[in-house]
């Protein structure tokens, strides 16, 4: 019987795994790669893409074996598929838009006009800022307004 090839997802958790062995941090891939640390963290999970140089790089760093290397390449997988939405981080970060969704939604069509804000055309970021209180996670979304078109 013939073994199915990886799927992307699959490929992310065996380099991810990878990584943990490693002792490699995230920034340190991120450089190598040339990409953020949010961007080269979200394709070695598989929901990037990655051309053949970046998986090579990830299988060298990784000493990944070459049909992890393959599947690397695949399209990206994204969407709930792709994220655990039951791991407390990412349940919080979709409590913050069930409270808070409403009200974004209103200030950006004040603000802008009817439209949505692009996770395409799309910037991440994550600061930890020191705070007595205890340390802070500021997390920065810079999308690109795109007005819906009328017709």
């Amino acid at each position: 019987m013939t073994e199915l090839p990886l799927t992307r997802l699959e490929a992310g958790r065996i380099a991810a795994a990878a990584k943990r062995a490693s002792g490699l941090s995230w920034a340190e891939i991120a450089a190598k790669l040339d990409r953020s640390p949010v961007w080269a963290t979200s394709a070695v999970l598989g929901q990037q893409p990655l051309d053949a140089d970046q998986a090579a790089t990830l299988g060298q760093l990784l000493d990944l074996p070459p049909d992890v290397v393959t599947a690397l390449q695949l399209p990206p997988a994204r969407g709930a598929d792709a994220v655990d939405l039951t791991d407390p981080l990412v349940y919080r970060l979709h409590e913050m838009v069930q409270v808070y969704g409403s009200s974004l939604r209103e200030l950006v069509t004040e603000e802008f006009g009817d439209g949505i804000v692009s996770a395409i055309d799309f910037e991440i970021g994550l600061e930890r800022v020191a705070d007595p209180k205890g340390d802070r996670a500021v997390i920065t979304l810079n999308g690109k307004f795109l007005p819906y078109r009328v017709f």
